[in-house]
């Protein structure tokens, strides 16, 4: 099977190449049969990769130890499901077959949906799409082969790092992967208009869907990734500006101001320049963060210049960038406005507002991750940026963009008069100062999370009633009471008001993270049995400790907290360490209370140390308030952006039209 699969990533090589040129020949000369062949090889280069996948994971179920990856990521004692699988994505080759398997899956979806109705577009699509393909296939069978073996076949292999061994990290990366990857179908429509110079909506109708898809999948790899750090890493948080999290939200970012900014050109015609930017500089730093993740250089420059692929990756990356960028401005005079910003106070001059400060954050964070990178190449020691700067700068930037929230939905579509939007925002100023004060009095008391409270309150406010107006007037007019007529709205037009959910999921999540990270308290105390400690309105009483049970891999230490609350016992508590003697690595298993259905606070507690008797243990407490906000934000941010996704009635009889044209040999609009 390996040579199998070894053989198919050289095939899958050929193909790619193969594909790449005969997409852009048969588009160029107008070649049917030469394009058709290039959409053939999509398929093809799809089915050997898969066949890669299949030949990769027989190896790693199988454990077989000679090959590198297998060796150097999994176990005999390493479960084969999740952990043993997921080891696919655990080491470099495997990430980077993964990647392109990905890639494939959404070519083969592309080329099935689009051909017949973006005809013109779709050989210039696949040409881009199989240019990258070519280099992934290159890397993969030259370079970083997940096929390259050992050459001493060991007994064992060297096991799976302790902290990926949890079921969050069995879909965090795919999430991440999807998000990633996903961004390179809107970039391929993008380049593919500007090669061909069929510069109007078409290619934005094509794939305004292909950015919602990725743009979900990195939120939700984000908001997992969080819950994995805050259940495995121990520290009491989940968001701590690390790097890899960090490479993942640049492009989320800069496809939420897409999200934002493609409205403008599909209503005004306006900003065609900016979103074609906005889409190369998305696709850029997904391969940025993959360059990132996968080349060493967030560990030193030096594990980067030993790399095998960091700097070939680090110069696919700067070329992908500066060629679209030059083909962008090669049609500059084709991608002029169709109007001009008719009022200072229009709905479209806050979103590009609204833009420039997305924009602003993605570049704000991308300065704080490359900084200690340029400082050790330019000084030889490195300079860390730390959470201070991205508190204040990007905090500060999204704190803009949550006011913009508020305000955007109260101005129109070409303009506004002070007058009248001082009358809209009456009824809303007062509601959000109501709330502030439930906030003040709820013990919201410092400047900054008052002051941010009031900012979210006016946004969900603005927003909520944006909704609530539009579904009274429909209840008025069909007699349906409120929840069917709010409902009914909603099944109407899932994009406006699919979007506006989305801004209310980011309200609550932005909330649950103030509450967390501004009044969040930890205290440390050690133990004897049978001892209690008062805490923050809790008492613990710790009830033993119980040394050395081996679970798995590891050896496992765990202690037991009785807590109680107005004296009544309201859970148990066991938080416990575990130590991985294959890898010498010791792990902490925190033990973590959720306040529910009234979610105030989190109880979250760790065990640091014990004495050599086991009879007193040293515990670290942490009181996190409000963090459940923070799931319950994102579990609806992916309900809301799902129902963004979904056709409304017209778009859905605009594709039955289009369906039929197709049916009977008629020209055919691209349609979404």
């Amino acid at each position: 099977m390996t040579t199998l699969g070894s053989i198919a990533l050289t095939v899958a090589f050929v193909v790619a190449l193969y594909a790449m040129i005969a997409g852009y020949l048969g588009a160029r000369r107008r070649i049917p049969e030469l394009a058709d062949s290039a959409r053939n090889g999509v398929i093809v280069f799809g089915v050997l990769v898969t066949v890669a996948i299949i030949a990769i994971s027989y190896a790693l179920v199988t454990r077989d130890f000679s090959l590198v990856l297998v060796a150097n990521h999994t176990s005999r004692d390493l479960p084969i499901f999740p952990y043993t699988l997921t080891a696919l994505w655990g080491g470099q080759s495997g990430s980077l077959l993964f990647w392109s398997w990905i890639l494939s899956l959404y070519g083969l979806v592309v080329v099935l949906k689009k051909w017949e109705s973006n005809h013109d577009l779709m050989p210039y699509v696949v040409s881009v799409m199989m240019l990258i393909q070519t280099f992934f296939a290159f890397l993969l069978a030259f370079v970083s082969s997940p096929f390259e073996r050992m050459e001493v076949i060991p007994l064992d292999g060297a096991g799976l790092n302790p902290l990926l061994q949890h079921p969050l990290m069995s879909i965090h990366p795919p999430l991440l992967y999807l998000g990633y990857v996903g961004f390179a179908i809107p970039f391929c429509f993008a380049m593919a208009a500007l090669l061909s110079g069929r510069l109007n909506d078409s290619w934005i109708r094509a794939t305004r869907r292909w950015v919602l898809i990725p743009w979900m999948f990195l939120g939700l790899g984000l908001l997992v990734g969080g819950r994995w750090a805050y259940d495995v890493l121990g520290w009491g948080g989940y968001w701590g500006w690390d790097p890899v999290e960090n490479a993942a939200l640049m492009p989320w970012l800069v496809g939420t101001a897409f999200l934002h900014s493609v409205m403008v050109q599909e209503r005004k015609g306006m900003l065609k320049v900016w979103n074609m930017g906005l889409i190369i500089i998305a696709f850029t730093l997904t391969l940025f963060g993959t360059f990132l993740t996968r080349s060493g250089v967030v560990q030193s420059v030096h594990a980067f210049a030993q790399s095998e692929i960091g700097p070939l990756f680090l110069g696919f990356t700067a070329v992908m960038a500066l060629a679209s960028t030059a083909l962008l401005f090669f049609r500059l005079d084709k991608l002029q406005s169709e109007a001009e910003f008719d009022s200072l106070l229009s709905r479209e001059i806050f979103f590009l507002i609204n833009n420039v400060l997305f924009l602003g954050a993605a570049i704000a964070i991308l300065i704080g991750v490359v900084w200690p990178l340029l400082s050790e190449v330019l000084t030889g020691e490195t300079l860390t940026v730390g959470a201070p700067y991205y508190d204040l700068v990007v905090g500060s930037l999204l704190g803009l963009i949550v006011l913009l929230m508020g305000v955007i939905p109260l101005i129109g579509w070409g303009g506004a008069t002070l007058a009248k939007l001082g009358r809209k925002l009456v009824i809303p100023l007062a509601i959000t100062a109501i709330l502030t004060a439930i906030g003040f009095v709820l013990g919201a008391r410092d400047p900054l999370p008052l002051f941010a409270v009031a900012l979210l309150s006016f946004a969900f406010v603005t927003t909520a009633s944006d909704i609530l107006l539009a579904a009274r007037a429909r209840q008025k007019n069909t007699r349906e009471n409120l929840p069917t007529a709010t409902i009914r709205l909603i099944g109407r037009n899932h994009r406006r008001y699919g979007g506006y959910l989305v801004h209310l999921s980011v309200v609550i999540l932005a909330l649950g993270v103030i509450g967390s990270r501004v009044y969040a308290q930890d205290q440390v105390r050690a133990l004897t049995q049978g001892e209690s400690w008062e805490t923050n309105g809790y008492t613990l009483v710790f009830e033993g400790l119980t040394p050395g049970v081996m679970s798995g891999e590891a050896v496992v230490t765990t202690a037991t907290l009785g807590v109680y609350e107005n004296g009544r016992r309201i859970t148990t508590l066991k938080p416990a360490v575990s130590f991985f003697d294959r890898q010498q690595q010791q792990a902490t298993d925190p033990a973590i209370w959720h306040d529910l259905p009234f979610m105030r606070r989190d109880l979250y507690v760790i065990v640091q140390g014990w004495t050599d008797n086991f009879q007193t243990v040293s515990f670290r407490v942490f009181i996190n308030p409000l963090v459940s906000l923070v799931w319950v934000g994102g579990f609806l941010f992916l309900i809301s952006t799902l129902i963004t996704m979904l056709p409304d009635p017209q778009e859905r009889r605009a594709r039955e039209r289009v369906k039929r044209e197709l049916t009977a040999g008629g020209y055919a609009q691209p349609s979404e």
